[in-house]
């Protein structure tokens, strides 16, 4: 079943209301998805990577990962612990040295970027959020996801949300059909998945789309084209936001708009709290339409 969330601000003022606001969304979706629960922010841009990595294990595998690494990199790392997660920033293009650093240390990454951090666990929602401070977060948007898991295990690399590429990510309601077929056409691009999950596909398929020079609104249309199934896709990149439903749009989903803000959740109950919500325009996405919003 799956519930979804997104708030994407309009006004530089609203930023510190973010965690508090998307926090309150994603409990109330709590009924449809309890196995597991994650949100990403996007906060400022320092000009530096960050990366959030996670570990079943914190106290043993956080301990000095930030001297070790810097000593691989042969730059200065900061590092900070959130329980079972820790955002390290490093210098710009050590990414990749990064990367190799923590698949020999067999250290999960959620994912990297300039301004993108995620967090996601098993467990009940309100539980995720307390864990991981999520009301105190700041940002300009961010979407989330609570998970009632059907195709895959229940464990923290099958939470949503996925990211598959710098900044971007995307948390899914629905299913894919032909999510196996199209991990083989991604690998063969160089694209490579490391879950059975079709939630990481859809993402390595918009991500894919990313790099190959299409804007947001475009990679979200080839979606209709190339993936199969029936699903509510809602993206998040540095600068944008967007959603999309399949061309039957069996998935419920409801969105509203005033001048401080874009919202989006699974049932309108998730949006009941946002401020200004009585003036909002608020309407149902119509089926296999791209709807995005960039900075």
């Amino acid at each position: 079943m799956c519930g979804i969330v997104g708030l994407f601000l309009k006004k530089e003022d609203l930023r510190p209301q973010l965690g508090e606001l998307l926090t309150d969304m994603l409990i109330t979706m709590t009924d449809r998805g309890p196995d597991s629960a994650g949100i990403a922010i996007y906060g400022d841009d320092s000009g530096k990577l960050k990366i959030t990595v996670q570990s079943d294990t914190p106290d043993a595998t956080f301990e000095g990962l930030d001297a070790a690494l810097s000593a691989a990199l042969d730059a200065p790392v900061s590092m900070r612990v959130v329980d079972t997660h820790a955002v390290l920033t490093l210098p710009d293009g050590a990414e990749a040295q990064a990367r190799a650093f923590m698949a020999e240390k067999g250290i999960r990454i959620m994912g990297a970027g300039h301004s993108m951090e995620i967090y996601k666990e098993v467990g009940l929602p309100k539980d995720v959020a307390e864990r991981f401070h999520l009301r105190d977060m700041v940002g300009s948007h961010g979407i989330g996801h609570t998970r009632m898991a059907t195709e895959s295990a229940v464990t923290t690399l099958g939470a949503h949300p996925f990211s598959t590429g710098a900044d971007q990510c995307l948390v899914h309601n629905g299913s894919l059909s032909n999510h196996a077929g199209m991990r083989r056409e991604l690998a063969a691009k160089g694209f490579l998945t490391q879950t059975q999950n079709d939630t990481e596909v859809a993402a390595t398929y918009i991500s894919s789309r990313l790099a190959e020079g299409a804007n947001l609104g475009q990679a979200l249309e080839g979606t209709l084209d190339d993936l199969d199934g029936f699903f509510t896709f809602v993206v998040g990149t540095k600068n944008g936001f967007g959603v999309v439903r399949d061309p039957i749009a069996c998935k419920p989903a409801v969105m509203a708009e005033t001048d401080d803000y874009v919202a989006f959740g699974s049932e309108y109950r998730a949006l009941a709290n946002l401020p200004g919500i009585e003036n909002a325009r608020v309407w149902e996405p119509e089926p296999a339409t791209v709807y995005f919003w960039e900075r």
